[in-house]
């Protein structure tokens, strides 16, 4: 009401002044009329500048309509309006403020959009997120069409969350979709008016961390006493499985030290990473092992980790019998050679292939049960026997670490057990002792390199090894690398 008072009075001042300045044009003209032609000129430019000075403002004028201006403008970011009666002392004013007031969570302001964030609960379904959002099915529907990508968007979960991005028109203009802690799925609605897809990802930060722990009753439990996860504890077998039988050579007082990454994003601890560098002591024999570029592992001299063959063709467990080539045969009562290796390990433990080869033998019989015999270089044959089921055919060519066969108790057998031999030359020998062909060494400017990184990795290795024996109060180990 006020600004439409202050617009009246400045249109009906500008209105008298034009009737004003009319009223002394004419008086003019008539005037001049009577005066010489000589002096007309002179008048008639005293009377223009008499004009201009009446239809300039005045400077409070000027200086109210720009504290109006400011005023404006002021409003357009943010308003306060206080009904306060015209008398009121200062001092009753109410006190301002300097906090901002709290606003809902699902809803800031961010560069020029208005973002609402909702969480997903259980129950919810894609399109009533979209209507709680203000956001028209069509457009949800545009969205998906996107392709696979954002087919995601389908199968939330309870806890996760949505954010949209709004135009002061209501119209989404971006879409955020936190898929795990590193990834993010954003939409964008570009400068024609169609949507885009892009996934986002947060750096990692890899620190290095390091942990040890000696064997008292198993491995596994060592493992996640030293802070290791699942998956790094069966990495950790798999570097030194060419090397040691997990299942059958593991004795209390074998420790382990292991350097490896741990990933942070944002300086939030997410999650034990790649191992850099490992040694193992076994009965008193120490292995080491350091990752090179290729993302294989490698003696400190350069030679592969990787062997021909695996110790084990079955992941750790209890073993129920070693070799023993005089063992009495649990069915028959009577001394039998035992030429091979007994792996117990609950019914459906897949079976791998301890080698590359040649299945020459996948078959039945009352003895073995479900039996595979595979062919492998250097005249090597593995026996797998008392299978529950076959994977393979004969004729079949396997990779070393292939599922061959699942774990069962078919044949002459008293429990579910894997029997594996090996046979050199057609003599059996003992799996768990005899010299593998290793793979090729590293060569050439692979193997200068690695040696280079190598050396300052197992350095630091030894060190924390040093400072972990240190702090058990424990004499240090003899380091003497196999």
């Amino acid at each position: 009401m006020k600004r439409t008072k202050v617009w009246y009075l400045r249109k009906k001042t500008d209105m008298l002044a034009f009737c004003a300045f009319s009223d002394i044009v004419v008086i003019m003209q008539q005037l001049v009329a009577q005066i010489p032609s000589r002096h007309r000129l002179l008048i008639l430019l005293v009377s223009v500048f008499i004009a201009i000075l009446l239809l300039l403002p005045s400077e409070q004028a000027s200086a109210s309509r720009g504290s109006e201006h400011s005023s404006l403008a002021i409003s357009n970011t943010y308003s306060v309006e206080l009904n306060l009666p015209a008398e009121t002392p200062l001092a009753a004013l109410p006190e301002v403020s300097d906090e901002v007031p709290e606003l809902p969570d699902v809803v800031i302001e961010q560069r020029g959009l208005q973002w609402t964030t909702l969480e997903v609960q259980s129950g919810d379904i894609l399109s009533s997120l979209f209507r709680k959002a203000n956001v028209s099915q069509q457009t949800m529907l545009s969205i998906l069409d996107l392709g696979k990508t954002t087919r995601t968007l389908t199968r939330l979960y309870p806890g996760e969350k949505l954010e949209f991005g709004l135009d002061e028109q209501g119209e989404l203009q971006q879409l955020r979709y936190a898929i795990d802690r590193l990834t993010t799925l954003q939409i964008n609605r570009n400068l024609e008016g169609n949507f885009t897809v892009e996934e986002l990802r947060k750096p990692v930060e890899q620190r290095q961390q390091f942990t040890s722990a000696e064997i008292r009753s198993n491995f596994w439990s060592a493992g996640l006493a030293a802070g290791l996860t699942d998956a790094q504890i069966m990495q950790l077998a798999g570097i030194f499985g060419w090397d040691i039988d997990f299942a059958l050579d593991i004795r209390a007082g074998d420790y382990f030290s292991v350097l490896y990454n741990a990933d942070y994003v944002e300086g939030e601890f997410l999650g034990n990473g790649t191992i850099l560098a490992a040694q193992f002591s076994n009965q008193g024999q120490v292995y080491q092992a350091i990752r090179h570029s290729d993302g294989n592992y490698y003696k400190p001299d350069g030679k592969s980790m990787r062997q021909a063959f695996l110790r084990a063709p079955v992941s750790f467990q209890y073993v129920s019998s070693n070799f023993n080539p005089r063992r009495l045969h649990p069915v028959l009562g009577t001394v039998r050679a035992h030429n091979g290796t007994d792996y117990v390990a609950p019914v459906g433990t897949p079976i791998m292939a301890a080698g590359d080869g040649k299945v020459t033998k996948s078959a039945y019989n009352s003895l073995n049960g479900h039996y595979v015999f595979i062919q492998h270089a250097n005249n090597i044959v593995t026996k797998y026997l008392h299978l529950s089921k076959r994977l393979v055919k004969t004729g079949e060519r396997v990779r070393q670490g292939q599922s061959i066969g699942k774990l069962g108790s078919t044949g002459r057998v008293t429990g579910a057990h894997l029997h594996y031999e090996f046979m050199l030359d057609g003599v059996h020998r003992n799996p768990r002792t005899v010299k593998l062909p290793e793979a090729l060494p590293l060569q050439g400017k692979d193997k200068q390199q690695f040696m280079l990184t190598a050396s300052t990795v197992l350095a630091e290795l030894q060190q924390q090894h040093q400072q972990y024996l240190a702090s058990q109060e424990q004499p240090a180990a003899p380091l003497v690398a196999n």
